[in-house]
């Protein structure tokens, strides 16, 4: 389980998501039990403590 430490980084992975780069150049979190796609970053910068998909 994940936990903020309120000094700017996350301990820990978060459970069941991943992520990938989208072809726009965005990352898009995944919910890796479904499939579905939960949500897209547009501020750049890749989404905190989720694993990446190859």
């Amino acid at each position: 389980m994940a936990k903020n430490t309120g000094r700017g980084y996350r301990k820990g992975t978060i459970d069941n998501r991943s992520q990938f780069k989208n072809s726009n150049g965005n990352w898009v979190k995944r919910n890796t039990e479904t499939g579905r796609i939960m949500d897209q970053k547009t501020s750049g910068g890749s989404f905190k403590g989720v694993r990446r998909e190859d």
